[in-house]
């Protein structure tokens, strides 16, 4: 993958995106411990994001005549990807959950030939192949039968996965919008989602009430962090192509790694590193996917 004066800012966007999610899960873990549920802590820093970037909002409102079916598939695709990459952190085992998130080469190919009209080659069902003997290599174990994720935090991560390509390919798919109106979609489509779970859990002023002083100050460091995160990433995602993005966003499993593994002492069986090979080099491939417009 070439890098050139053109594309260096939206590279680097991507790439501070994908560090800050890498580390992400550790706070919301902190907060889990203290009492603050993950819908709570999700709502909450997403709301706090949207107050940060409240500056954006003269900008936002001015594109409303714009806004259309393709906006709201934006809100929830991009809102699902980081709820449920949440939750499943919360409750899963990094990189496991991780690895299935990363299936983004078998979701971008698929989503942009459906949406953008790029055209799968022989080399593309190659790369779609490849990510998906890594996914059966991880989730095989003979005792399971069927290779499928094993947990409900491993469905959540393989959705979120799902949801984020969806997400970039939207965001190509929307190019008349502003950088400011995609970050809002996310921030808004997070806190929304949020809703149906809080309902579910109940007592939301008392789960409020009872957060203390500590999990406040890193909520509020949290929605200043992906305020500047998900505004860097949209920016990147809207200058460099669906399938360089994904490539890109791969150094998350290196941070995601490193850190569960000094902070929560994760580590890898042969099962996750036999699986995590052919995702990886899978994803590496995309990014050198020649895909053609389709004329229809």
């Amino acid at each position: 993958m070439t890098i050139n004066n053109n594309n260096v800012k939206p590279v680097t966007c991507v790439l501070t995106g994908a560090l800050v999610w890498g580390l992400v899960w550790f706070p919301y873990r902190e907060l889990q411990s203290n009492g603050v549920s993950g819908a709570m802590a999700t709502m909450l820093t997403y709301l706090f994001a949207m107050l940060v970037g409240a500056f954006m909002l003269k900008r936002v409102w001015h594109e409303r005549s714009s806004f259309n079916g393709w906006v709201l598939l934006l809100v929830l695709s991009s809102g699902w990807s980081n709820f449920g990459y949440v939750l499943a952190m919360l409750h899963g085992e990094v990189m496991r959950v991780l690895l299935l998130f990363y299936l983004a080469p078998v979701w971008t190919i698929l989503f942009s030939f459906w949406l953008l009209g790029e055209r799968l080659n022989l080399y593309g069902y190659f790369v779609v192949a490849l990510s998906l003997a890594g996914a059966i290599m991880m989730l095989w174990k003979p005792s399971l039968g069927f290779p499928l994720p094993q947990n409900l935090s491993e469905w959540l991560g393989l959705s979120a996965g799902m949801s984020f390509a969806l997400a970039n390919v939207i965001s190509r798919r929307t190019s008349h919008l502003s950088v400011e109106a995609k970050s809002f979609s996310v921030w808004l489509g997070a806190a929304l989602l949020t809703l149906p779970f809080l309902a579910w859990q109940g007592g939301v002023m008392n789960q409020i009430l009872a957060i203390d002083k500590y999990s406040w100050l890193v909520l509020g460091v949290m929605g200043i962090a992906l305020t500047a995160t998900s505004f860097a990433v949209q920016y990147g995602v809207t200058h460099l192509a669906a399938n360089r993005a994904a490539v890109l966003f791969l150094f998350e499993l290196i941070v995601a790694a490193v850190s569960s593994y000094f902070l929560a002492g994760e580590a890898m069986g042969w099962h996750e590193w036999a699986g995590a090979i052919p995702i990886i080099a899978a994803s590496l491939l995309s990014g050198k996917l020649c895909l053609d417009k389709s004329m229809g």
